[in-house]
């Protein structure tokens, strides 16, 4: 091929240089010719990619489809249910609630209802209409000097930095408007969380941003200084998250400007660590030590934690530590193995940590089974993007939903996969200002409080038709689920219940024994 290449481009050349004698204006040919003929040389001469190399000039064509295949695939091959992580029907359902579109669907449902893994949720005869203040859960342990009244559904950890200023503005625009509640992520607290004026849970991961000291361990001064700000409503401290537990990240130091070095209190020239593991706590009892040191620094606002579920015996550990010293974090957010992330190893995302109806299920139980249910709160992170999907959380234990790629797509993502090379379209996901400047604050933040009704509004319906009319009344066994063409399951059937204190009572009966045994709460 390369020497047929060789001999058309001369034969090309040749053929025009003659052609030229009796019709010059030809020669405005050379102007697309000489630079492909260039190309082709250069693909002959460079030695990393060998399609190139052996292929000059027609060989870029399988780089060029390998570059727009997602978006052939998301547009002329996918069909309405196909798609990941969000198939089509699942984003079109959130554009039409935060746009304020019609949301409603004809001719029937698109699924086989007579698939393996199918859903669905049992109904009454006598349905009821709940009252939207059903849809408010209070968040606040005795301890809690500050409780706060928390939606039902609200916006889950996303940084500054992973998204942009104009994507954190308009969610927390959104979040004041609809009165919920916006995560920071742990990249810090930013001023473009703070300007709009939302209800905020400032996260603190391993790299403690906006609260640590020159060395990157916390600084309690720098905590308090924030933490007592009036729109910081909770703090949550980060032990792990769904896309790539146990791993941590590293921002090189050539990434750093002004506006992040202030935001995350770190120090210029060098790069900056966000460790696997916290630095301020080793162990389960030095950890809620750690929470009632927040607790007071904050003024008495509600402290918990947020972790994919991994080792079980390091959860139960946590709850000894708990037990022991009668220092209870105020809410735990439970992460699924599903949820998403600007970028992590492939490894991570897909191999490692337990999704979330079974972590949801483990955490709900073991806090049954030593008695703490009553005190704490569950908060179900990952993949909640419908009034169904909210209803199956509850069933399994959650007092409260979290979103965050949801609410990204109500801001107007289009699941472009290029959340990892600052190339978002949409100015969701980028640092680029050309991009970010396309995403509008003001409309954008209508939406997100939109779909935030719309879909309070349908976990309600939803709830009223089984004939409930407080989310806590929902159960596991109100939600069924097809295991096999020729079997359907409850969720009580396929995630058993404890009973209050039967880890106490009987720990040989209810399938965490060997972890309650290996718990400690001197280490994890």
């Amino acid at each position: 091929m390369r020497i047929l290449f060789l001999s058309l481009s001369a034969i090309v050349v040749l053929a025009i240089a003659g052609f030229s004698l009796v019709w010059p204006p030809i020669l405005w040919a050379y102007v697309l010719v000489l630079p492909a003929i260039a190309r082709g040389i250069v693909d002959m001469l460079q030695t990393k990619q060998a399609i190139r190399r052996n292929f000059p000039l027609i060989g870029n064509a399988r780089y060029l489809m390998e570059m727009i295949r997602p978006e052939i695939n998301q547009y002329f091959v996918e069909s309405n249910s196909d798609g990941k992580p969000f198939s089509r029907n699942d984003r079109s359902v959130i554009y039409q609630r935060a746009k304020g579109d019609l949301d409603t669907l004809p001719f029937g449902t698109q699924k086989d209802v007579y698939e393996t893994g199918y859903e669905w949720i049992n109904h009454s005869l006598a349905p009821v209409h709940p009252d939207p203040e059903q849809a408010r859960v209070t968040i606040g342990g005795a301890d809690c000097t500050q409780p706060y009244s928390a939606s039902i559904f609200n916006v889950s950890g996303m940084s500054y930095g992973s998204l942009s200023k104009n994507a954190i503005l308009a969610l927390n625009a959104g979040a004041k408007m609809g009165n919920f509640a916006h995560s920071t992520g742990e990249g810090g607290l930013s001023p473009y969380h703070l300007e709009p004026g939302g209800d905020l849970v400032w996260q603190i991961g391993t790299g403690y941003f906006s609260c640590r000291d020159k060395q990157g361990r916390f600084d309690p001064g720098a905590f308090a200084e924030r933490a007592t700000l009036p729109n910081v409503k909770m703090i949550e401290i980060k032990l792990s998250q769904g896309a790539k537990p146990g791993h941590g990240g590293i921002l090189p130091a050539a990434k750093l400007t002004q506006e992040i070095i202030d935001i995350r209190h770190v120090e210029p020239g060098h790069d900056v660590i966000s460790p696997p593991a916290h630095s301020a706590f080793g162990t389960p009892l030095e950890m809620v030590q750690f929470i009632r040191q927040l607790r007071e620094l904050s003024g008495g606002k509600p402290i918990g934690f947020k972790l994919c579920v991994g080792k079980r015996h390091e959860f139960l550990g946590i709850v000894k530590a708990m037990l022991e010293t009668g220092i209870l974090a105020d809410f735990i957010t439970v992460d699924g193995g599903e949820g998403g992330t600007g970028a992590a190893p492939i490894e991570f995302s897909d191999s490692v940590g337990t999704p979330l109806n079974e972590g949801l299920s483990f955490v709900h139980n073991a806090l049954v089974g030593t008695e703490l249910r009553d005190r704490i709160r569950v908060i179900a992170s990952g993949k909640v993007n419908t009034g169904f999907a909210m209803a199956t959380k509850v069933a399994l234990g959650a007092d409260v939903c979290n979103a965050a790629r949801a609410m990204m797509i109500a801001l107007g993502c289009i699941q472009a996969l290029r959340c990892n090379s600052n190339a978002c379209p949409t100015g969701v996901a980028t640092q680029d200002p050309a991009l970010v400047n396309g995403l509008h604050v003001g409309d954008k933040s209508h939406r997100v409080a939109r779909y935030h009704r719309e879909t309070v509004k349908s976990f309600l319906e939803v709830l009223g038709a089984t004939g409930l009319q407080r989310p806590r009344d929902l159960k596991p066994w109100f939600i069924m689920k097809r295991v096999s063409a020729m079997e359907i399951r409850s969720y009580a059937d396929i995630y058993p219940q404890l009973e209050p204190g039967q880890l106490f009572s009987s720990p040989a009966t209810t399938g965490m024994s060997r972890a309650w045994a290996l718990a400690s709460i001197t280490q994890f």
